[in-house]
């Protein structure tokens, strides 16, 4: 695995002063992501849990819906060589063969990345388009979270958030049971790797649909976001920031509770207003 953090040196400017030192950094690189030896995409990563990043984008992009549809996930080996001229690892390219029954996703040849419905589609075409595509139904999810858990959980996010405590240049996204338990935390530099990531170690742990949970991320609830949660069967999305527009309409649609600017004992309920009991 790469390295998450990097040291860079910065110059310090005050009123008083200006001093040179060494700050740490998040490490931001591409990561290819193939199926069947074909690339999908390439996103931009903070290195680490690739493997699970890569299986929660295939799920959440409605390429795989279970553990079983992947046979393996390997990283490519790269063209770099050290000192003795045997080729090493990259660590930025992952190719994930498919099970035999399941079928590879439509690329286009010209841009060499998947075509989803959630890219460069707009209102209720992208809204029909993710309700078609999920197999699971947050909306038929009797779960119920109590407003004290919820408002607990942000700061049981950035206690679990070790880089960002170190650089301060990076998203976190946490699972919690509805009864509170942090059930996995992972962080990236973008907001949808570290839900993917998260989505990415349920599917590994054969937990998918993730009924009776509570989805946090640590900045704005986006379209794409909801789209996951919604792909992953989670019934409460909660952000601490703001949502947009569609992102409240896909919530409503699906049936899926969404929390946002959530800051100690207030928060805003835009759907689903019954799962949040006081």
């Amino acid at each position: 695995m790469g390295r998450v953090t990097a040291r860079r040196r910065v110059r310090r400017v005050t009123a008083d002063d200006t001093v040179a030192r060494p700050e740490t950094l998040v490490v931001e690189e591409p990561l290819e992501i193939r199926v069947n030896g074909t690339p999908i995409t390439v996103t931009m990563r903070t290195p680490g849990s690739d493997v699970e990043l890569a299986q929660g984008f295939l799920l959440t992009e409605g390429i795989v819906r279970r553990r079983e549809d992947i046979l393996s996930v390997r990283y490519c080996r790269g063209a770099t060589e050290d000192s003795s001229g045997y080729s090493q690892n990259t660590y930025n390219v992952l190719d994930v063969t498919l099970a035999p029954d399941v079928p590879a996703p439509d690329v286009d040849p010209t841009r060499n990345f998947y075509t989803t419905s959630s890219c460069g589609v707009c209102g209720k075409a992208s809204l029909d388009a993710v309700r078609l595509s999920s197999k699971h139904a947050p909306g038929d999810d009797p779960s119920v979270v109590t407003a004290e858990v919820l408002s607990a959980l942000p700061d049981r996010l950035r206690a679990e958030q070790k880089v960002f405590a170190a650089t301060g240049g990076l998203h976190g996204a946490a699972l919690f049971s509805t009864d509170g338990d942090t059930l996995v935390v992972r962080e990236d530099i973008g907001r949808h790797n570290a839900v993917d990531k998260v989505v990415g170690w349920a599917l590994e742990q054969h937990r998918i649909p993730l009924g009776g949970t509570v989805l946090l991320v640590s900045g704005r609830a986006s379209f794409e976001l909801t789209q996951k949660a919604v792909m992953a069967g989670i019934p409460v999305l909660a952000a601490v920031s703001a949502p947009s527009s569609l992102a409240v309409d896909l919530a409503g649609q699906s049936g899926l509770t969404l929390v946002a600017f959530l800051r100690g004992e207030s928060m805003n309920v835009y759907s689903r207003p019954d799962r949040v009991a006081h």
